[in-house]
């Protein structure tokens, strides 16, 4: 399902229609994007309705430190800040996240990272789909308007190789995304409750497969068009095996720049249509 732009909310105020919103931001080595990406949340969301939490994946940097300063500095939002006492993994870091989500009655989820590579800027046009029952899930995608996602600086190389993956998952779980690959998600807690999310993978292959034990347990999915941005802070790597693995440690996206990260991905879709947990375990 693919939604059209929709009309923004009154500049004011977001109308939750009495949900309870979390805004979980996954970092890693995010100390100089961290504060930004924080400052660049709308006003427009900010109720007692509204609560961000920082999961420092047990950086190497300041992340924790800058994400706590920002929390003392700033009280316009509930802010709780976390670090993991061990790196986690980018899969791993999101099912803390969700379990948060849903055992402190939240309603919506929306993961954003903390690199800053997705706008936090366009939440309140991501939430409308939830606020109005229409999906359980809405995915940010930079390729429904594929030469924007050029013009926003996506490399070439993973301009095709998008493409070509998500036609080959699109084919294999018979659904019509434009996009496997963003991490710009926003979820309804009561549907993450019905998947068994926490049985994926702790690596960059858990976005695959959250998204096939949604299409297993026919949850509606939805996307809308989001800006694409490749920024100094991105991590680049351009079929180097151990550089690929270096740079996944230090960067929320940066295993889908390996090489290796397409198979893996097409595997897990072959290997979880025969799961009735829908994971690739």
């Amino acid at each position: 399902m693919r939604l059209a732009e929709l009309e923004p909310a009154g500049p004011d105020r977001v109308d939750l229609d009495g949900k309870r919103l979390l805004i979980f931001i996954v970092a890693y080595n995010a100390e100089t994007t961290i504060e930004k990406v924080l400052s660049r949340i709308p006003p427009s969301l900010q109720s007692e309705a509204v609560e961000i939490l920082i999961i420092d994946d047990f950086s190497e940097d300041s992340t924790f430190v800058n994400g706590l300063r920002y929390q003392q500095r700033d009280s316009a939002f509930k802010i709780t800040v976390l670090r993991t006492p061990e790196n986690q993994g980018y899969g791993g870091n999101q099912k803390l996240g969700y379990r948060y989500a849903i055992d402190n009655g939240f309603d919506i989820v929306a993961l954003v990272h903390g690199d800053g590579q997705y706008a936090p800027e366009k939440l309140p046009m991501l939430l409308a789909p939830l606020v109005g029952n229409e999906a359980d899930a809405v995915f940010g995608s930079r390729m429904i308007d594929k030469k924007a996602a050029r013009r926003g600086g996506m490399p070439v190389y993973k301009w095709i190789g998008n493409q070509v993956l998500t036609a080959f998952q699109n084919r294999m779980l018979g659904t019509k995304l434009s996009e496997f690959h963003t991490g710009y998600r926003l979820y309804s807690t009561a549907a993450l409750a019905q998947v068994p999310f926490e049985k994926n993978t702790n690596d960059f292959h858990f976005d695959t497969e959250i998204i096939i034990q949604f299409v297993l347990r026919k949850l509606r999915l939805a996307e809308l068009p989001i800006p694409t941005f490749y920024g100094d802070e991105i991590c680049h790597v351009n079929g180097v095996f151990p550089a690929a693995r270096s740079c996944a440690r230090n960067s929320s996206i940066a295993s889908r720049n390996s090489p290796h990260y397409g198979a893996g991905a097409a595997l897990r879709i072959c290997k979880a249509r025969s799961s009735p947990s829908g994971t690739s375990s």
